[in-house]
């Protein structure tokens, strides 16, 4: 089973990816989007499951998407029609990096992506790019809430505390207008609706030859958030402005 699958398994029971609960995606999207009938681009969307949420509920907003999986965007395209947004949503099969709009967006999002950039400051670099003047960034972000053990930093890579992940942010010209810490509830949910979702599908389909590796990896998954990072990781979501050059 390939890291593609695993991932839209996991995912069953909570399409957004990330440690966020339907109302803090509700909060985010309102300070991200406070009008309405903005231009929105999901760099690296996935299955479009923010993308859908914002179209949804705004009906004169326009997104893009940007993603190198068929088989996600095949996902977001079907969602698109189920929920009847499919008119004001596009989709592209490509590179982020790659991509090249016809026109600036106002808000930008890539959240709980960062990895696919290369690093937090790589992601705002590549949303500035697409950015609108006035425009907004939504971006998600693991930090360290403790001091981690080596074997988390191996896992997770060489992650900040909250404060300096800010920091990092403000010094590269961005302001926060916007943030949200997840709580451990969030956080825990997240962690349990994943593995428990593979380890169902293991468990109701033990003909496929694909059930002991999906089995192996959700027991194997849970175990390393439960040891290594359950207690020091924590994740953050910001709505960011430019800052003026003359502030």
């Amino acid at each position: 089973m390939n890291r593609e699958q695993i991932s839209r398994i996991a995912h069953t029971d909570h399409p957004i990816k990330s440690p966020l609960d339907d109302a803090s995606v509700r909060r985010l999207l309102e300070h991200g989007l406070p009008r309405g009938d903005e231009r929105m681009l999901d760099l690296g969307c996935g299955s479009g499951e923010w993308l859908l949420r914002a179209l949804a509920a705004r009906p004169h907003l326009h997104a893009e998407g940007v993603d190198i999986s068929a088989d996600a965007l095949a996902q977001a395209r079907q969602g698109a029609r189920d929920r009847g947004v499919e008119g004001r949503l596009v989709l592209h099969h490509q590179k982020a990096e790659d991509f090249v709009p016809a026109q600036p967006f106002q808000l930008v999002i890539s959240v709980g992506a960062t990895h696919a950039f290369g690093g937090l400051l790589p992601t705002l670099a590549a949303a500035r790019k697409h950015l609108a003047p006035g425009g907004r960034v939504l971006i998600g972000e693991g930090f360290w809430d403790r001091t981690p053990s080596h074997e988390a930093i191996d896992m997770l890579g060489d992650l900040t505390d909250l404060a300096t992940t800010v920091d990092r942010i403000v010094a590269d010209g961005w302001t926060p207008i916007h943030g949200h810490i997840s709580t451990r509830h969030e956080l825990d949910d997240y962690e349990w609706a994943c593995w428990g979702s593979l380890a169902s599908w293991a468990l109701d389909h033990p003909a496929d030859p694909d059930s002991p590796d999906a089995l192996t990896t959700a027991n194997t998954r849970r175990t390393e958030w439960l040891r290594i990072y359950r207690d020091t990781f924590g994740f953050v979501s910001l709505v960011l402005s430019r800052t003026p050059d003359h502030l």
